[in-house]
């Protein structure tokens, strides 16, 4: 056979294999999805987590659009009970990317109501009653404020909640288990405090933070067994922060770097979108700067900071560097630029951090 002859035969084998290839690349396709499926629906994440404290990171950006990280959500993991802090606008999908299953939820917390917290509200109480059939509304917890974003989400939904109804039964959708609930609290005056959850092995405590002019503005301390973490919310560098995170085992910390902020600000301007230049601007008064976050966590003695609230967005693994400055000279301990999957672990009765990723 001569190297001609060889090399056509060559090619009519590859484009054979390439035609098979091809034939049965859709039920190969969906053999991995039946895979996957089964996989998925059979996750419980939360029985094969330790004993202990746990925090998801389900939306660690911002408003700006980062493939990395979506709208503020943080899931809280206290023993079996699981709580969502802030509904970004990729809360629901976020969760479920992470296996864990929507309809557990016992109540979300919100930090303010910025449309970057609140905006997947609506698909959130909608997943997490129809997951699992729940027969009670979601309670929303909040501050002064929250009664009129709930009923805006519910008077929003409702006719979509008698679809449901109508299309699969009081079964699986019973009307009484609709919507959500508001749970609006006060912090008091002077202590700026106010307890959420008081149980021997759970605290929830909700503390006054400065995000003005946005009043009320809160964060969050969880303690869980032996085990703490502080979610700051949006502020600038907060004394309120500091205090709440005195020694505990976590801070997760929102972070805006001002000079990357700067250099979109003036892009904008010299592209002629002087709105979107002047908000650049206007944004870097009630954030609090990577090496502002560092400062609280060193002076607090967190045993983990973890930064979220993303901005700007971090497309490369290479922009952490300059968004960061000088924080991991500032704060000595574990320091992470948080991603939407990311999972710290708090196992109870130690002082072990871990942190992994879901899936």
């Amino acid at each position: 056979m001569t190297t001609r002859q060889v090399l056509l035969t060559g090619i009519a084998v590859v484009a054979t294999i390439g035609a098979a290839a091809y034939t049965y690349r859709g039920p190969i396709g969906l053999a991995l999805m039946e895979r996957t499926a089964a996989r998925n629906f059979a996750a419980d994440p939360i029985k094969e987590l330790p004993d202990g404290l746990h925090v998801a990171v389900c939306g660690a950006g911002s408003p700006l659009p980062d493939e990395k990280r979506s709208a503020p959500c943080t899931v809280v993991i206290a023993g079996k009970r699981m709580f969502v802090f802030d509904a970004g606008g990729s809360a629901a999908r976020g969760i479920g990317r992470m296996q864990f299953n929507q309809g557990r939820i016992e109540a979300v917390f919100l930090t303010h109501f910025h449309s970057d917290h609140i905006d997947g509200l609506g698909e959130l109480m909608t997943l997490r009653w129809v997951s699992t059939a729940n027969d009670q509304p979601l309670p929303v917890y909040g501050p002064k404020g929250v009664e009129t974003v709930v009923a805006g989400f519910n008077d929003a939904y409702a006719q979509d909640q008698s679809y449901r109804t109508a299309h699969h039964g009081e079964k699986i959708a019973p009307p009484s288990g609709a919507g959500a609930v508001a749970r609006p609290f006060a912090t008091a005056a002077g202590g700026g405090r106010a307890v959420m959850v008081s149980e021997p092995d759970l605290e929830i405590v909700a503390f006054d933070v400065d995000h003005g002019p946005i009043h009320p503005a809160v964060g969050y301390r969880i303690r869980y067994k032996d085990r703490t973490v502080v979610l700051s919310g949006d502020t600038s560098k907060s004394p309120a922060v500091q205090r709440e995170a005195q020694g505990v085992d976590l801070l997760v910390h929102e972070a805006l770097s001002p000079a990357m902020v700067s250099m979109l600000g003036k892009m904008a301007h010299e592209a002629g979108r002087d709105n979107i230049s002047q908000i650049m601007v206007d944004i870097q008064n009630y954030h609090t700067s990577p090496e502002q976050a560092a400062e609280t966590a060193r002076d607090a003695k967190v045993g983990y900071l973890l930064l979220n609230h993303i901005v700007p967005p971090l497309p490369l693994k290479m922009l952490e560097g300059p968004f960061l400055g000088k924080a991991r000279d500032i704060f000595g301990g574990d320091l992470r630029v948080a991603t939407d999957g990311d999972l710290v672990s708090l196992p109870a009765g130690s002082k072990d951090i871990r942190t992994t990723r879901r899936p």
